[in-house]
């Protein structure tokens, strides 16, 4: 792989995670900016790294690095869940940094469209589908409220 390509998969790796943890930085939430580019730098360097030495030995399979990218990533996103009696906090983020690995996965392996697709597709969710979800957490304490009330 030429020099160009390589910084221009890392940068490609580096863009994405970078624009999905401003969004993380401007919702107030953990693993922002800088968590969420590492993450996706660093999938995309240990492609990277697979896809060098496949060049030099003629031999190897992307897919088994990737999947140890999923079981560490795992592990990571695991730190950010917190449970504290009947309410967990941080599922959102643990995805997120998930799925900036898995773009930075795309970037390393130079597909690019595809990482700005799901770049985008992780703001939508992220961005749009909060007030949603906002709603149904209001609509659940109403009715809760109401509940107890009757219950009294």
């Amino acid at each position: 792989m030429e020099t160009s390509e390589f910084i221009l998969r890392l940068l490609a790796a580096m863009a994405a995670g970078g624009i999905i943890g401003l969004e993380r930085e401007l919702s107030n939430k953990s693993a922002g900016l800088k968590t969420n580019m590492l993450v996706s730098i660093g999938a995309c360097i240990y492609v990277l790294i697979n896809l060098s030495i496949i060049d030099e030995r003629g031999q190897g399979d992307p897919t088994r690095i990737i999947g140890q990218i999923v079981t560490g990533i795992g592990f990571l996103g695991g730190g950010v869940i917190l449970h504290r009696g009947a309410n967990v906090h941080g599922l959102t983020t643990a995805a997120t940094i998930w799925c900036s690995a898995a773009i930075g996965c795309l970037a390393g392996l130079g597909m690019y469209l595809e990482a700005g697709i799901c770049t985008l597709a992780v703001l939508i969710v992220n961005f749009a589908f909060k007030k949603l979800d906002d709603w149904f957490d209001d609509e659940i304490l109403k009715r809760k409220k109401e509940k107890d009330a009757k219950n009294g």
